[in-house]
């Protein structure tokens, strides 16, 4: 698998590249995810014969750019933004189109997921909800505990065929009050997708949500790709 890093509005992009590839998959990731990208590419490898690209776009600021709406903070001191609008119209219309030009995608029936983890995950979710673009999202330990999420989803219909959902099994079990409520919300979640016929799935995974993230977006991509 060729590997590359191209830059894309100011954004370093670091490209997974197959001949020729059946799905796209799309993450956004912080430093850390990128020191595991290697370690989750080789994981997904090692689970499916499937061809795919993987597109990792680095995001600086994850408490305003991967949130839908301003919310007050829930740890720290630091209140959420509203920038996903904005990343996924780079991700829709900067991002993708700059790939096809660059003759890194398949052909225009390649299937395109998109995942991440933690508020990642939430975005990934919000994005189900806001384009018909992507055929299957990743949404692995996503912050579904974020003020005004459960309102959102309940007056909503994804648009996406295929959701997986994930936890780590003691990510209920904080003393942060906001945070402990992520475990009935993904329930109510995982619940929701199944009455509106979304191809679904609630996978529970051991540890706390700082546990094995590049596994866990790993077995979640290859989840899609196997049921789309």
């Amino acid at each position: 698998m060729k590997q590359k890093v191209i830059h894309i509005d100011g954004r370093n992009c670091h490209i997974y590249q197959s001949e020729q590839p059946d799905f796209l998959l799309v993450q956004p990731i912080d430093k850390h995810d990128l020191e595991l990208m290697d370690q989750e590419v080789a994981a997904i490898q090692r689970q499916t014969a499937k061809a795919f690209t993987l597109a990792a776009f680095e995001v600086g600021d994850w408490q305003n750019e991967l949130t839908p709406w301003t919310a007050p903070a829930a740890f720290g001191k630091t209140p959420f933004g509203d920038g996903a609008v904005k990343t996924l119209d780079f991700v829709t219309h900067e991002l993708i189109p700059v790939l096809r030009q660059l003759q890194l995608l398949g052909d225009r029936s390649m299937r395109l997921l998109l995942g991440g983890y933690s508020l990642a995950g939430l975005f990934a979710l919000w994005a189900a909800y806001n384009t018909p673009v992507f055929h299957g999202i990743a949404a692995v330990s996503p912050s579904v505990w974020y003020q005004g999420w459960a309102n959102y989803v309940m007056a909503s219909t994804p648009q996406s065929a295929a959701i997986y959902l994930s936890l780590g099994d003691k990510e209920e079990r904080t003393r942060n009050p906001i945070m402990a409520q992520v475990g009935t919300r993904i329930r109510h979640q995982h619940q929701l997708l199944s009455t509106q016929g979304v191809t679904t799935t609630l996978e529970w995974n051991p540890g706390n949500h700082f546990q094995d993230s590049d596994a866990r977006i790993a077995k979640a991509f290859v989840w899609l790709m196997n049921n789309l």
